[in-house]
């Protein structure tokens, strides 16, 4: 009998599967592809390793307004695409050594539910059967397709976020269908290079969710750089390379090599047999409480899989929580201090209400902002660069409730106001924080004193 069975070698299933073990728990891990899931096999670090070259190639290419001069700056797609593919190479290698060292069994195959009884929960793999006192589901996500007609028959022209990381070649044009984070990070790095990139949206501006001021403000950089967006725009059909879109009443057509299809991802939930032990969902995913149970005794879900959050630190934070509580130490899961980055270039970086989030719930607030301008080391590293940090507290208690920014490095920055949410400082409170001199995150506490 195990303490404790993984499904899912994702950010929640091994950093749960870790931290089990590390306490001495029985720990069996399944997974059916390669360790570190989608985040770091095909989101999350591929991605950015990506985008890195990309703003590498951009800084090389505009060195002469820091006084650096390089003649015949070019890159090569290959040894970019190349480089992304060790560093995955690693770090999954890095995980394995993680499970290895916190003495977690790691089974390669796909993980069958049998069943569940007083005994535990039962799975299936590899023809071997294995019960646990504990099941914990990690099956994580997967690209949303919607139905769009053509998009069968285009074949190779479409791809998710999955395929577009092994392209051998750079594509002349894309046209991206869906303008949230994993889209614009596409629209971002494709562009750095020269690619021809067209945004589809068919919300009033990209990245829903997000502030809106703050959006527009990164739209309309990438508008400077010469990426096409059609807001408010529904795509109605795809023939070929071409995609046709209604808006404003009319029908439009953008012709693209590569199109890449980024409308949002859904919870895995078929395939593994959570049907066999009753295990309820809830729209679309499986529906857990603040300690990641289910509805059946002894099965608990955490990551993408619920639905909810569908961030890679969320569910290394879900994971946590499952064990903590197995441990006996009580444990809740929070969202209202959930960050949210954006890794283009600049980046944009968000925790807790929005301007839009706030007003929607009714809560009164008040906002100031500040160019991130006002950061004498913005200014140093950041020729003719903008941006912008917004904070909201609420209108009673002064106490923060959201910080937005715009602006490199801010994702390496927001975690203090992660800190300060979670916390539920002040505005006096953050005032009196000592930042050192000179960084950019000085910028949070410079548009503190602006109330």
């Amino acid at each position: 009998m195990h303490d404790l069975l993984i499904i899912g070698g994702g950010p929640a299933g091994y950093v749960a599967a870790e931290r089990a073990g590390h306490k001495g728990l029985n720990v069996i891990l399944f997974e059916k592809k390669s360790l570190g899931g989608v985040c770091l096999n095909e989101g999350c670090i591929p991605t950015k390793t990506l985008l890195y070259s990309a703003k590498i190639y951009e800084s090389a290419l505009h060195g002469d307004k820091y006084g650096v001069f390089a003649d015949n700056v070019s890159f090569q797609y290959d040894k970019i695409v190349g480089r992304k593919n060790k560093v995955v190479r690693k770090l999954v290698a890095g995980v394995k050594a993680k499970m290895s060292a916190n003495k977690v069994t790691v089974i390669e195959g796909e993980a069958m539910i049998q069943s569940r009884s007083a005994n535990g929960v039962e799975i299936m793999c590899n023809g071997e059967t294995y019960i646990g006192k504990n099941l914990l589901i990690c099956t994580g996500s997967e690209a949303a397709v919607p139905p769009i007609p053509g998009l069968k028959e285009a074949g190779e022209i479409i791809l998710t976020n999955r395929e577009i990381l092994n392209i051998k070649e750079q594509p002349k044009s894309l046209v991206v269908i869906g303008g949230g984070v994993i889209g614009m990070e596409f629209a971002s790095f494709f562009n750095s290079l020269g690619t021809k990139v067209t945004v589809i949206e068919m919300l009033p501006e990209i990245l829903g969710g997000l502030d809106f001021e703050i959006s527009k403000m990164l739209r309309d950089m990438y508008a400077k750089k010469g990426i096409e967006f059609n807001l408010e725009a529904k795509v109605i059909q795809i023939d070929g390379n071409k995609v046709i879109f209604e808006k404003e009443g009319k029908t439009e057509t953008v012709e693209g090599e590569k199109i890449l299809l980024s409308v949002g991802r859904r919870a895995v939930t078929q395939g593994f047999g959570l049907e066999n032990i009753g295990v309820e969902l809830f729209r679309g995913g499986i529906k857990v409480d603040e300690k990641m149970r289910t509805n059946v005794p002894n099965v608990l879900a955490a990551g993408d899989v619920t639905g909810f959050s569908l961030l890679a630190h969320t569910a290394s934070r879900e994971g946590e929580v499952v064990v903590n509580n197995l441990l006996g130490c009580n444990d809740v899961m929070r969202y209202n201090a959930i960050p949210g980055v954006v890794y283009t270039n600049p980046e944009v970086a968000g925790v807790g209400e929005t301007e839009e989030s706030a007003k929607k719930k009714g809560i009164a607030y008040k906002v100031a902002k500040l160019p991130m301008a006002y950061a004498g080391r913005f200014i140093a590293e950041n020729e003719g660069g903008s941006g912008l940090c917004k904070v909201l507290v609420g209108e009673k208690h002064g106490e923060v409730i959201g910080v937005y920014m715009l602006g490199n490095p801010c994702s390496e920055m927001i975690y203090g106001a992660c800190m300060a949410i979670e916390q539920e400082m002040t505005i006096k409170e953050m005032q009196e924080i000592v930042f050192p001199h000179p960084t950019v995150s000085e910028i949070i506490k410079e548009t503190v004193f602006e109330f």
